[in-house]
């Protein structure tokens, strides 16, 4: 026992022993009923590292009191699997499956093992950190509850490491440790909710610090700086937290709040992103979300897309902010998006009708027999470059799809179409 790490070794053993998760576990909420009472199905347990997927899994299992199975599925074959499934059927006794990390199932494993579940012969409880939605089958997931769990509190994380230092049997009781104020805030702030890592951490300080004459390990603030020196990033550029800060980031800026907007580049940067896909995200929020309320908002983020890729970080992290900062503060204004979605949606689904004859190419030899051209007014001959037309197709005639707002640069444009569509009506 004593040669495992103190974050294996102290897992909880009973839902009243488990920490944190309280939106799951709360007494009379659904999952604490179902382990309470050994009645859980087929689940699906997903969120960060270090917040007790695996541990509630393994208490699901025990109480049960069915036989229990755990596997890795980086390391599993479908050869396994089956093997599995094929002595509970053949013992006729269901089997509590746990697979860590099931994201690492391919498609042909996950659908090897959906009869099984199906069946009720395996109850599956699956542990990942990757968004299930995107990783699971469909099949499979529907076949089980999701249930998110999300990083462990400040609090928790304090909780975990006082039990800790005062079990004498799993814990650190026997060494005599005494951890100052500073440092136990220290590794629950840096570890970022991740117990796994808040232990590893007071473990890692225990073992290396010389006790005080009187057998007393001391933990400072210092010592729990080197072994804790950055504080741990929750972000996988390939997954889930990489799709949520950018989206974060995205909505900072349609809500003109620059400083939440520098938070979220901050994070993405920090975390190691592509910085070429935060300026491509800029770009499109200044189409989108500033428009034509201020269409120096366009070029400003593509200039800074150029820049970032001529210059790179860490210089690359300035350029950002500024494009971000002055897109938070630029008016909003999403009729540009609006319109397009709307004449798309009237091209998919309505009679659009043919080119007008007056609008249609005329260039090629013989366009103008088939009255290509015949009528067009080319307006650069009338007074002011304008000329009443009409462009739709009779179809479509009467459809708006501009619809200008009252912000920024915009108001000006909207004075103009509207004088526009008057000259038109006429």
């Amino acid at each position: 026992m004593e040669r495992l790490p103190l974050a294996t070794r102290f897992k909880p053993r009973s839902l009243e022993e488990f920490v944190g998760q309280k939106h799951l576990l709360a007494e009379g909420k659904l999952l604490y009923r179902a382990i309470k009472a050994g009645r859980l199905g087929s689940a699906i347990f997903y969120g960060p590292p270090g917040t007790g997927k695996t541990a509630l899994a393994e208490l699901a299992a025990r109480t049960s009191n069915r036989p229990f199975v755990r596997l890795n599925a980086a390391l599993t074959t479908v050869k396994e699997l089956r093997e599995v499934a094929g002595r509970a059927a053949r013992e006729q006794e269901p089997v509590v499956l746990c697979l860590d990390e099931i994201h690492h199932l391919n498609k042909l494993q996950q659908d090897a093992l959906l009869p099984f579940v199906e069946e009720g012969v395996v109850t599956l409880i699956g542990t990942t950190t990757e968004n299930p939605y995107f990783e699971i089958v469909g099949a499979l997931r529907s076949r089980a509850t999701i249930f998110r769990f999300e990083p462990l509190s400040r609090a928790d994380i304090e909780t975990i490491l006082q039990r800790a230092l005062a079990d004498p049997e799993r814990g650190l009781a026997g060494c005599r440790v005494r951890l100052l104020p500073e440092a136990l805030a220290h590794f629950a702030e840096a570890c970022a909710g991740d117990a796994r890592v808040a232990l590893g951490a007071l473990e890692l300080a225990v073992l290396t610090t010389p006790p005080a004459g009187d057998g007393t390990i001391m933990i400072g603030l210092q010592t729990a700086e080197e072994c804790i020196r950055q504080r741990a990033l929750k972000y996988d550029k390939a997954g889930d937290t990489h799709y949520d800060v950018a989206s974060a980031l995205i909505k900072s800026v349609r809500g003109s709040d620059p400083d939440a907007a520098l938070h979220y580049l901050a994070r993405a940067i920090a975390a190691g992103e592509d910085v070429k896909f935060l300026a491509r995200r800029l770009v499109i929020s200044a189409a989108e979300d500033v428009g034509l309320a201020d269409p120096r908002a366009l070029v400003i983020a593509q200039a800074a897309a150029d820049a970032v890729q001529f210059v790179g970080l860490p210089e690359a992290r300035i350029i950002l902010a500024e494009a971000a900062i002055y897109l938070a503060l630029a008016p909003k204004s999403n009729t540009a998006y609006l319109a397009i979605e709307q004449a798309i949606a009237d091209v998919e689904k309505k009679e659009t009708g043919q080119v007008p004859p007056h609008l249609r190419d005329a260039s090629y030899y013989g366009a103008k027999s088939f009255g290509h051209g015949r009528g067009y007014k080319y307006p650069h001959d009338y007074p002011g470059g304008f000329v009443p037309q009409e462009y739709l197709p009779e179809e479509l005639r009467g459809a708006t799809y501009y619809r200008p707002t009252d912000r920024g640069a915009e108001a000006t444009l909207k004075e103009r179409l509207l004088r526009l569509r008057r000259l038109r009506k006429k």
